[in-house]
């Protein structure tokens, strides 16, 4: 495969699952800011902010006009319409890759974005933009698997959604679970309802709400899809697939730093990981995320010329 249409595949992926990451954030958390807690609501929009990764951003922003920035603004990088715009400017370039009815899904949700974005005036709006985005997602997502061939390119999109999860994930929880001051209720139903996993949380641990019984469901869980462990599995045989195909000299390393990764989420302990702390470890986890972005992209998309003419 040629390494532009690996790397549009692969960013039109990873900015359609970051637009469904913060659609997800928002969708849970907004509502909550309404009720009334120890926590004031500056403070409680300060941790959603650092829980999608764009604290120092928003700071000094009201709850209300970063609401729209974070929706709307296709000019801001972080917002929901501009990973919106990007997936399709990336889906554009590789149109013969892709299936029609993905293409025809995804013009269509970036064009609802596009509609309730300049639609200022409608106060209800925002939410009205994330419940698009909520349930396009859960579309192309069904489209994309069972529309396209799963060859190669199909692995790339498989790559790009789980690495953009398995990044955007321990930041979520760190923002929850290393702050100074301990969540409450509210906020720990708004953790859980943000990787779509209340429902699936109680049917494992019942409704109780224990920070390190939700840290190991969201951590270490290997079956539920908005785990930690669940995302890195899913990446690793995505890369152990396109290895298989590829000419890259170099996938040893690829597969190194993911096996590393993947052993150091199956064989670890939830006591262990909050005795020895648990913004160390999701550190160490969003650091080899990225080492393992670095190597993807180094191997299969900007890799010297002489490597693909000595394959």
């Amino acid at each position: 495969m040629l390494s532009r249409v690996a790397d549009s595949l692969y960013w039109m992926s990873r900015y359609f699952e970051r637009a469904n990451h913060c659609a997800r954030v928002l969708e849970a958390n907004y509502n909550l800011m309404l009720n009334p807690s120890k926590f004031s609501t500056e403070e409680r929009w300060q941790r959603i902010m650092a829980s999608i990764g764009i604290a120092t951003e928003a700071g000094g922003i009201d709850p209300q006009s970063a609401m729209h920035k974070l929706t709307s603004d296709a000019g801001f990088e972080s917002s929901i319409a501009y990973c919106i715009a990007v997936s399709r400017e990336n889906a554009g370039q590789v149109r013969e890759q892709i299936s029609s009815e993905m293409w025809e899904g995804l013009n269509s949700l970036y064009h609802k974005v596009t509609k309730a974005s300049s639609n200022l005036e409608a106060e209800a709006h925002p939410m009205r933009l994330v419940d698009a985005v909520r349930r396009g997602s859960y579309q192309f997502h069904g489209m994309t698997d069972a529309t396209m061939n799963h060859g190669e390119g199909w692995q790339f999109i498989q790559l790009g959604k789980y690495m953009e999860r398995s990044c955007a994930l321990p930041v979520l929880l760190d923002a929850y679970f290393s702050r100074s001051k301990e969540a409450d209720t509210l906020d720990c139903v708004g953790l859980l309802a943000s990787c779509a996993a209340f429902e699936s949380y109680c049917k494992v641990y019942t409704a109780e709400l224990k920070p390190d019984s939700m840290a190991e469901f969201l951590l270490l869980n290997p079956e539920f899809p908005y785990s930690v462990r669940y995302a890195v599995e899913q990446m690793g045989a995505a890369i152990a697939a396109i290895s298989r195909t590829s000419f890259a000299n170099a996938n040893g390393t690829i597969e190194r730093i993911a096996g590393r990764l993947r052993a150091s989420l199956e064989y670890a302990q939830i006591s262990e990981i909050m005795t020895g702390g648990v913004h160390r470890y999701l550190r160490d986890v969003i650091e080899q995320c990225e080492s393992l972005h670095a190597a993807v992209h180094m191997v299969y998309i900007d890799y010297p010329i002489q490597s693909a003419l000595e394959a």
